[in-house]
């Protein structure tokens, strides 16, 4: 696997410093954003890119990875970590590298964090490909921590328990005042709890592995405090999300893949993202959940495709 050709970090305000990484020495820029929120970059990104076609720039978003500070660390960072300062770092990443537009590639939460920048910034944005898509609207929020109750009723009942929402409070909510809390132990039964049902939620995908990332005390506290921030606020997007603005798609074209077992954002959100975005192609993979080879191995394809196209 090719290595990073570049590193370093990105000072932000107020005061936070992202981690960047660059490789590849193709004509074709590209952006890879990676899913959570909160699960930062590794090396298998770089499996999606062929380095002679791109030259590919990832980061570690906010308050996760080798980003400082760490929202495990810091609660108080949380005040100004939200979609739109998410994008602003994007742009402040792409002008200190040089680059006048790219082709952005996201994954799950990163699908999500790449439509609402295309959406603020078509005129960057050569392309988009897109994978396990979501859009983080507040149906979807209330489906993941809410309605999947229907298919693990038993797995959402100890959810709700570890949760104890005050009456008429959400799960999710109770579990972001937990997890946000200036107690500890709230703080850390909440990141089991949330990592229990994200281990439970991407069962049925045939390719499903428990997560280990949930065993280590300060990963999944990091992650899932980014998470229930995130989804506690419909990312920050407004109600409706991203189709509350997909007109400033109309320029852009897209792919996006997703499989018919993923329970973690259902089939209905990109095949509506598609009937209102004429310029994407959509492709289901019947026998895939919230990713898999299938999924990577058409990524690539297209990837591949808007690459030589653009260069």
């Amino acid at each position: 696997m090719t290595a990073p050709m570049a590193h370093g970090y990105l000072d932000r305000p107020p005061g936070d410093r992202i981690y960047w990484e660059r490789f590849g020495h193709g004509p074709a820029p590209a952006l890879f954003l990676h899913g959570g929120p909160g699960s930062g970059i590794s090396d298998f990104y770089r499996t999606l890119f062929d380095p002679a076609l791109n030259s590919v720039v990832a980061f570690d978003q906010r308050g996760c990875g080798r980003s400082t500070p760490s929202a495990a660390d810091d609660l108080a960072s949380l005040a100004h970590n939200n979609t739109r300062t998410l994008i602003e770092d994007i742009e402040a990443l792409r002008e200190s590298v040089g680059f006048e537009r790219w082709i952005v590639v996201g994954l799950s939460w990163g699908a999500t964090l790449a439509l609402a920048y295309a959406e603020a910034h078509p005129e960057r944005v050569t392309a988009l490909a897109l994978g396990a898509v979501t859009t983080t609207s507040r149906a979807e929020v209330e489906w993941i921590t809410q309605d999947l109750r229907r298919v693990f009723p038993e797995e959402w009942a100890q959810l709700q328990s570890s949760a104890d929402p005050h009456p008429s409070e959400r799960v999710v909510d109770a579990l972001y005042r937990a997890v946000t809390s200036s107690d500890p132990e709230a703080r850390d039964t909440a990141a089991i709890a949330w990592g229990r049902w994200e281990n439970t939620h991407p069962s049925l995908d045939p390719h499903f592995s428990p997560d280990s990332r949930w065993e280590d005390p300060h990963r999944r506290l990091e992650l899932a405090t980014l998470v229930l921030h995130y989804w506690a606020n419909h990312a920050f997007l407004g109600d409706a999300g991203i189709l509350e603005n997909v007109e400033g798609l109309a320029t852009v074209p897209g792919f996006m893949v997703h499989g018919s077992r993923d329970l973690s954002s259902s089939m209905s959100v990109p095949f509506d993202l598609h009937r209102a975005w004429p310029a994407s192609e959509f492709v289901q993979i019947r026998d895939e959940g919230h990713g898999g080879p299938q999924m990577m191995g058409l990524l690539q394809d297209a990837i591949r495709r808007m690459s030589s196209a653009a260069g």
